[in-house]
């Protein structure tokens, strides 16, 4: 059963313990700026698709209010890949979905780069109550596998950092999310004929993880001889947990810490390969060819889900 997540505005200090801190008096603080959030993003043209967001939510008040707020800001092109190609898509939008989308995006404190620790899937609570991850390298900072394209925007009420994708608050386990969209009936399928034996993969894949998963589309499946859900319930539950498992990453993994050739060991004990070449592929260990990861970063409560093109074979 999907959950209910409550929605409110944070307005307290970070925690530290989760080891993001805003600045301390020892860090160089740059001079605010005399606007508020929404008065910086109305002005600029590279947010004009966030601006409209901001307004259709009914968040201007809040972004314009006193207090000490992150926002990780999508740029318009990072709307434009979501789907949010226009002012008008977004007034499309059901007003509390896109509130719930862009509190998201905020933080309770005032948190400057220099104060993110170099560290991979930094947990920090959002203004929804929901964590987003934050990595932070030598190659830069990225959040829930978002790159941070320009940090540190001064306000008057806060900080900006641009990012190149919009976040999108996870809306239940890696199965509650596949069963929730019709191009995973098949992923759903197998996992379910899987769990009639020996290892009850909905149940792993239901469980607190984190882990990650790529997971095959209906067409992937198809193509790879499973032509339907009666051909997916005539195989055996220990061939499809082999090749499920196959696909499991016990950690969460986000595509702006993949890298060339990089490896991953799943949950089956056997090695994805990674390629960046051609656009990002994964490959596993059984697979003449690689496979497109078509979508990325889909952060679910227990982890991770990036949409592949092939079934991974052990």
């Amino acid at each position: 059963m999907k959950k209910n997540h409550k929605f409110k505005v944070i307005i307290a200090t970070f925690a530290m313990a989760v080891g993001l801190g805003s600045c301390s008096d020892d860090d160089p603080m740059p001079e605010n700026n005399s606007k508020t959030i929404v008065q910086l993003v109305s002005e600029d043209p590279d947010f004009s698709l966030l601006r409209t967001a901001v307004v259709r939510a009914g968040l201007v008040e809040t972004l314009s209010a006193s207090g000490d707020f992150t926002v990780f800001a999508p740029t318009n092109a990072a709307f434009i890949a979501a789907g949010f190609t226009t002012d008008a898509s977004i007034n499309a939008v059901e007003v509390n979905t896109l509130k719930s989308i862009l509190m998201y995006h905020v933080l309770g404190s005032r948190v400057m780069s220099n104060s993110i620790p170099t560290a991979t899937n930094t947990a920090v609570e959002t203004s929804t109550e929901l964590s987003v991850y934050v990595t932070k390298s030598n190659t830069g900072v990225s959040v829930n596998g978002a790159k941070v394209i320009q940090a540190d925007v001064m306000a008057q009420n806060g900080v900006i950092h641009a990012i190149d994708k919009v976040m999108l608050p996870p809306m239940g386990n890696i199965v509650e999310v596949a069963q929730d969209n019709a191009n995973f009936s098949l992923l759903v399928a197998a996992v379910l004929r899987a769990s009639e034996g020996s290892v009850n993969v909905a149940q792993v894949l239901q469980g607190a993880g984190p882990m990650t998963v790529f997971a095959p589309t209906n067409q992937a499946f198809i193509n790879a001889g499973f032509a339907n859900e009666a051909a997916i319930m005539a195989a055996l539950p220990a061939t499809l947990t082999s090749i499920l498992t196959t696909h499991v990453i016990p950690s969460r993994i986000y595509s702006t810490m993949l890298t060339e050739g990089y490896t991953l060991e799943t949950v089956a004990e056997n090695n994805l390969t990674f390629s960046l070449q051609s656009g990002a592929t994964v490959k596993g260990p059984g697979n003449s060819s690689a496979s497109n990861i078509t979508s990325t970063d889909m952060t679910v409560d227990n982890g991770v889900i990036h949409v592949i093109d092939q079934v991974l074979l052990p």
